[in-house]
């Protein structure tokens, strides 16, 4: 069977599905990176029941080898703990995060013998933005570590459309590296990749239907500065 056909992602959505997710941040948020040493601080169990929240977790065959993470309510004050710094310093961040529909998309990791299938980086993609877009919305935030090894900053740079929007030096992992916090206007990104009919453009979108398409082609894009 193709690796493609053999990819399938989940919503983690009971205990089962946690077990699978907490077995892959183990391996790379605890063991690789050593970011994270406690299971209730990689994925908490009130996460599987939470409205707010949403984890994804995908398998190859019945191997647990990605997961990905949604939060759709924004920690404002951890934002303020942090001290972030905006690129452009006369962007009122606070009224900027208050007035969109802004998530948090991060906790992006795939084992290290997968990581070259892009297919699998793909698919939770696929999985988040369909989530994301059915609850209304517009934009995504997120963190990466500046020179680590394996950011995703040039696949969300170069392929996605995020730009850097701000930076902190301290976070909720335990990582020296300072964090360059990137935002996407989904709607910007989608015409981005629609234009180029990218390989990502159709697996992000398969199977959607016309109104989710119409959504973000009427969508205004917003900018931070």
């Amino acid at each position: 069977m193709p690796y493609s056909h053999r990819i399938n992602v989940r919503r983690v959505e009971e205990e089962a599905d946690r077990q699978n997710a907490l077995s892959v941040m183990r391996a790379i948020y605890r063991d690789e990176k050593n970011w994270v040493n406690q299971d209730e601080k990689l994925i908490h169990h009130e996460d599987v029941k939470s409205d707010v929240i949403s984890w994804f977790v995908a398998t190859v065959g019945h191997q647990p080898v990605g997961v990905l993470r949604v939060l759709y309510e924004l920690p404002l004050d951890l934002y303020r703990e942090y001290g972030l710094k905006m690129v452009n310093s006369g962007v009122d961040v606070e009224a900027f995060l208050r007035n969109n529909k802004i998530a948090e998309i991060g906790r992006f990791a795939v084992l290290s013998e997968h990581r070259s299938q892009m297919l699998v980086v793909a698919a939770l993609m696929k999985a988040a933005v369909r989530d994301t877009i059915d609850r209304g919305f517009t934009h995504y935030i997120t963190d990466v570590f500046e020179g680590e090894k394996h950011s995703p900053y040039e696949f969300h740079t170069r392929v996605m459309g995020f730009q850097v929007v701000g930076t902190h030096d301290t976070g909720e992992l335990n990582c020296p590296n300072r964090r360059l916090t990137m935002l996407l206007d989904l709607a910007a990104g989608y015409r981005k990749l629609r234009a180029k009919n990218s390989w990502v453009f159709r697996q992000l979108t398969r199977d959607w239907t016309p109104e989710m398409h119409e959504r973000l082609l009427s969508g205004q894009e917003v900018a931070a500065g």
